[in-house]
């Protein structure tokens, strides 16, 4: 599987860039991924060595527009935790 079917886009917050000072990164990923699909692709498109890989189901939020109710769509996140001395620019020039 291509790694970029895997991991769909990084999530860059306030609380994400304060785990990235302590080697973990937030990325959200294909909502059939396991751990080991994440790793595999972690590791493929930026060349780094994770130590775990943590990831979670996000339920969607329900919206309204005016008088019409829907539900943003249900998602998967993953927390991915390096190894000493490995590091990702997640933002270049960030």
């Amino acid at each position: 599987m291509n790694p970029s079917d895997v991991i769909t886009r990084p999530i860059v917050t306030e609380k994400s860039t304060a785990l990235g000072e302590l080697g973990k990164y937030v990325f959200q990923v294909r909502r059939g991924a396991s751990k080991h699909a994440v790793k595999r692709a972690v590791e493929a498109m930026f060349h780094v060595e994770v130590s775990s890989v943590n990831v979670m189901n996000v339920r969607g939020k329900p919206r309204r527009m005016g008088r019409f109710e829907g539900q943003r769509s249900n998602w998967r996140k993953a927390v991915v935790t390096l190894r000493e001395g490995h590091s990702i620019e997640v933002v270049p020039g960030v």
